[in-house]
């Protein structure tokens, strides 16, 4: 699938920067070869279908979007992921080493392997990892000696295909990819030895060749963390000819003919002759055994080609996609929106496989068992739970269904709830929000899961206390006796209280929705403990002692301490579910908005607390925002609350300028981490024209849509139409709304709106209506009436 334009650098490659090609003495022969390898690649290239606007969404996406990223600024901290939706592993090139998390990096001009990969981020790390390299001429095995040149020009990265030439090997590589597992075909265009090493890793591998079979199986054990002492990936490989010669390896040590090894770092080695040839490889893993592997095999690919499973790859991808239908953008717009929609659907990853029945089963990341029923696993409830897991409840409720089953089980397997998993149970972020997806899920109406346990299983995390930090609430006691979290005993205390306090309306929701009146009383008011962390004098969140006394020294402009991944800036909004009440603590409409308007105004500074140079700090001030921290995810929903305070065209005008200047679809197309579908999710609802402030109350708060018309297509067979015929870069502002035809002054809707199906009108305009007047009925929803 590369372009005709690159084909003069393949045919020079192959033939005129071969250096001993005028001094081959059968030189027609040797021209012959390179002719087949030619004529391969062109078939590679046609093979790419036209792009069409209707019917074929994920052509515009880019699988490289957030890529351009580093450990002291990203610009998504993604990789580019060839996978189908949800995938359980994730394949893709890899330019650091073996240790490095940032696996993919754009800057990077060599790669050391195809592999595959379970990293939901660099922060977070990987497991079941193991790669394959084609190698030619010498043999090379560690992932520093086999790195191999190439170039972005030569490069193709879509969610269903990666395609690179690597000039100096002489190989083009491809990947396409199942649920399960991946095909991979690596054409070899120079008369020298021909060779694939395979990498299991350290922490653990065995690798066993069996040459009769074409075929190796075998296992890996590394992970970051989060995993049972019994874990391993267990995979297959298949190859599709003979191999010569074959072995095994270790960073140390090479043994030649060997055909198994298990050790700390274990690797091996198949030559393919020297011919110019194709070697195809048909790849599947298994959390469950080396046997369930073989069936996973056997399921998602038996006979299938490359080119059938590249499309049948395709086909899943644009099933999705065309959920949303978005016309009347610019292209950048839309390639932006679907590189986008892309990513949101990555995560959270399947952790479930199929026995022979077709029955879901799992290997359990909680207690090392083999269990029946679906897992889901990498997701970070405190990025998520604000916009992602409510995308999936809108636009794949039957996916967020097998999601809640999925969180039961976590509980019914571990005693806890997650609120990062990766595979299990990591000490990663604040909050109990598995209370939030719940909610919002059964809400919505999905219901085929045990909500009972799951009621169950909140409460747990309210009054007991959890064996290790990040499970269950993390100073629950001193939270659920003073009705805050106090600092500095606890690090993170105020972030602590402002979210607890959201989770405890949640958890009022559900009780409310389950008959359990008792405690919606008492949810209800510990709902308002946000208000027992804001200080009156300052108008800002603030750190509070065990004994009351607000915690000295304080500036709102600084990172860490009491606070998660920001400041008092960015978490004094903080307040999903109650907005009216903050803005009656701030001293009412105008002096909210002021508040709001001086954000974008004040210094953005660089003061921090943190023990290192803290990359969000300078993603923040890159932006020149003031402290307006859009690539963290905590202010993220800020700039709807102006609706809350009646002047939806402040909204309106900074959403728009959100997204014209801090996302695309390129390498830097993100302003921070893209975090497992929150930042993309972020964008989506925003350019379809709303938004989840405070998901469990089924309301999305009115913004500015960037298209004009955009087509839900429902789950339940319904239409829902976005219409904004005279939208343009320049018509930011809404003067006025209908919803199926008639006059509609709300700034919401509601998950009934929409799931209903209609169509909903906006007039745009370049200058705001600031005349327009909302009765509270017309206000988004808040706690406080």
């Amino acid at each position: 699938m590369i372009g005709k334009t690159q084909i003069k650098t393949i045919f020079a490659t192959c033939i005129y920067k071969n250096k001993n090609f005028h001094r081959q003495k059968n030189r027609m022969k040797l021209n012959l070869r390179y002719l087949v390898i030619l004529i391969i690649c062109l078939y590679a290239c046609n093979q790419e279908p036209k792009k069409t606007k209707t019917n074929d969404p994920v052509s515009y996406v880019n699988a490289l979007v957030g890529t351009n990223a580093n450990n002291k600024f990203s610009h998504g901290n993604t990789y580019p992921a060839v996978a189908l939706p949800w995938g359980m592993n994730f394949w893709t090139p890899q330019t650091g080493t073996n240790r490095d998390n940032w696996i993919y990096t754009y800057h990077s001009d060599s790669i050391r392997g195809f592999r595959q990969a379970h990293l939901p981020s660099p922060w977070i790390g990987d497991y079941g990892a193991f790669s394959l390299m084609p190698v030619s001429g010498k043999l090379k095995f560690t992932d520093r000696e086999r790195a191999a040149y190439f170039s972005h020009h030569n490069e193709m990265a879509q969610p269903y295909y990666y395609q690179v030439l690597l000039p100096d090997e002489h190989i083009l590589a491809e990947i396409t990819p199942t649920q399960r597992c991946a095909r991979m075909r690596f054409t070899f265009g120079h008369p020298q030895d021909c060779y694939v090493v395979l990498d299991a890793f350290s922490q653990g591998s065995k690798i066993n060749i069996d040459a009769t079979g074409c075929k190796i199986t075998g296992w890996c054990r590394n992970n970051s963390g989060g995993a049972p002492e019994n874990f391993a990936c267990y995979f297959v490989m298949v190859f599709d000819e003979p191999f010569e010669a074959f072995g095994t390896w270790t960073p140390d040590s090479v043994f030649a003919e060997r055909a198994e090894l298990e050790c700390k770092h274990t690797g091996a080695y198949l030559h393919f002759g020297k011919e110019p040839r194709q070697v195809n490889v048909r790849i599947a893993s298994s959390f469950i055994s080396i046997e369930q592997a073989i069936r996973n095999l056997e399921q998602e690919i038996a006979g299938d080609t490359f080119d059938t499973v590249c499309q049948k790859a395709r086909n899943v991808w644009n099933q999705h996609l065309e959920r949303i239908v978005v016309e009347g953008g610019t292209d950048d717009q839309l390639k932006t929106f679907y590189s986008n929609f892309y990513r949101v659907l990555l995560y959270p990853r399947t952790f479930y496989e199929f026995d022979d029945a077709g029955n879901p089963i799992h290997y359990s990341p909680y207690n090392g068992k083999v269990e029946k029923g679906y897992m889901f696993t990498d997701n970070g409830f405190w990025d998520t739970f604000r916009s992602a897991h409510p995308f999936y409840v809108l636009m794949f409720p039957e996916q967020s269904e097998k999601i809640m089953q999925a969180l039961v089980n976590s509980y019914n397997e571990g005693g806890w709830l997650p609120s990062w998993a990766s595979p299990g149970y990591r000490n990663a972020m604040i909050g109990a929000h598995a209370a939030s997806l719940i909610t919002n899920a059964y809400g919505n109406g999905i219901r085929n899961f045990d909500v009972n346990k799951a009621y169950e299983a909140v409460l747990k995390d309210c009054f007991e206390k959890a064996p290790r930090p990040y499970m269950g609430r993390y100073g629950f006691d001193e939270y659920n006796k003073l009705g805050y979290v106090p600092f500095p005993e606890y690090k993170e205390a105020v972030s602590a209280t402002l979210e607890y306090a959201y989770d405890d309306y949640c958890i009022m929701k559900l009780a409310e929705m389950l008959g359990k009146t008792d405690d919606v009383a008492k949810f209800r008011k510990r709902a308002e403990n946000y208000k027992n962390v804001f200080e009156p004098k300052t108008r800002f969140m603030r750190a509070r002692r065990t004994d009351g006394n607000w915690f000295t020294p304080f500036s709102p402009f600084q990172w860490g301490g009491p606070f998660t991944e920001g400041n008092s800036w960015q978490y004094s909004w903080s307040v999903f579910h109650d907005p009216q009440g903050l803005i009656n603590l701030m001293g009412g409409n105008k002096a909210f908005v002021l508040k709001m308007d001086s954000v974008f105004t004040v210094p953005a500074g660089r003061y921090s607390l943190y023990d290192r140079e803290y990359n969000e700090v300078f993603e923040m001030f890159a932006t020149g925002m003031g402290q307006y921290a859009h690539g963290n995810q905590p202010i993220q929903h800020m700039l709807y609350l102006y609706n809350y305070a009646g002047e939806p065209h402040k909204s309106q005008q900074r959403l728009r300028t959100v997204m014209d200047e801090l996302y695309s679809f390129k390498p830097s197309g993100y302003c921070g981490d893209e975090d497992n579908g929150q930042t993309s999710s972020w964008y989506l609802f925003s350019a379809l024209g709303f938004y989840p402030v405070c998901p469990g109350s089924s309301q999305y708060v009115l913004g500015s849509p960037i298209f004009q018309k955009a087509t839900l297509n429902l789950a339940n067979g319904q239409q829902f139409v976005i219409s904004a015929p005279d939208n343009a870069p320049a018509n930011v502002f809404v003067k006025s709304t209908k919803l199926n035809g008639n006059p509609y002054s709300k700034l919401f809707l509601t998950h009934n709106d929409i799931m209903s199906g209609g169509i909903f009108e906006l007039e745009m305009g370049t200058v705001s209506n600031k005349n327009r007047t909302f009765t509270k009925d017309d206000l988004p929803f808040s706690l406080t009436k």
